[in-house]
């Protein structure tokens, strides 16, 4: 298997802190995900991403994921190795999520519950809402089916989402600081299931922001002036974790950035 990986870097000046991301289901790093990278490395941060197998420009067959823990392993192992180089080791290490990819930013700090500093979670997949599921008989006809050719993408397999952390006694062990940014007019991934993370998470410092007016991508396809909107607060909230650690690399930033990519196996 070999997978992509990418990253973008603050140009002149130490990383203050290190944001990995996990991107959404179909969409990949080094396009989806550029500006966030590009905006982020100009607030100062250093910034990585890996697209799935299936994704982007990783091996395997579009868009399918043989396994979703798989996915979250090889996210765990990557972004581990880059956290613990010797130069990275003092800095603050965040998860940075988009509808699927949020998941996977759960999945990765319950894999390892007292690794990461904190979470942003945007427009989080928790969940299949009730109102948009296929009636029980046709959920149970599909997903025979897709045992049986499991490259079928008709339904979230056992390993996807709702077998991630749809039971409410997962969530709840959900202990990282963390934002939530959800348009209000989402109709991919309601608020409602945000708000309901939000509620039941056991976490003392959680914030949850709901932008009237935008739709389901907030950092991606949204108006500018929207996306410059989130990213304000995105920073803002990165910025006060990271002062509040009190980490040696804080330094406010120079509005400048360069980017690298890589490729490994």
């Amino acid at each position: 298997m070999i997978l992509f990986t990418c990253s973008w870097l603050p140009a002149n000046r130490e990383q203050r802190a290190l944001v990995f991301l996990c991107h959404g289901y179909g969409m990949e790093s080094s396009i989806s995900m550029k500006g966030t990278g590009t905006r982020l490395a100009k607030a100062g941060y250093g910034v990585y991403a890996l697209d799935y197998e299936g994704h982007g420009r990783s091996s395997g067959l579009l868009g399918y994921i043989a396994s979703f823990e798989d996915v979250v392993t090889d996210c765990s192992d990557h972004y581990t190795r880059i956290s613990e180089r010797r130069e990275n080791m003092k800095r603050s290490k965040f998860l940075m999520g988009e509808s699927m990819g949020g998941t996977v930013a759960i999945l990765l700090h319950l894999k390892k519950p007292n690794f990461w500093d904190g979470a942003v979670l945007v427009a989080p997949m928790c969940k299949i809402e009730d109102d948009i599921r296929p009636p029980a008989l046709v959920v149970n006809v599909m997903t025979k089916l897709c045992r049986i050719i499991p490259t079928w993408g008709m339904i979230p397999s056992h390993d996807d989402i709702d077998a991630a952390y749809r039971d409410p006694k997962v969530r709840q062990e959900v202990s990282i600081p963390f934002l939530i940014v959800h348009g209000e007019e989402d109709e991919v991934r309601y608020p409602s299931v945000s708000n309901l993370l939000y509620e039941s998470a056991c976490s003392e410092d959680k914030t949850f922001k709901l932008y009237p007016g935008m739709w389901h991508s907030l950092i991606y396809g949204e108006l500018p002036e929207n996306i410059d909107a989130v990213f304000e607060d995105i920073n803002s909230w990165l910025d006060n974790r990271v002062a509040r650690r009190g980490d040696p690399c804080f330094q406010w930033p120079k509005l400048w950035s360069k980017a690298s990519t890589s490729k490994a196996s």
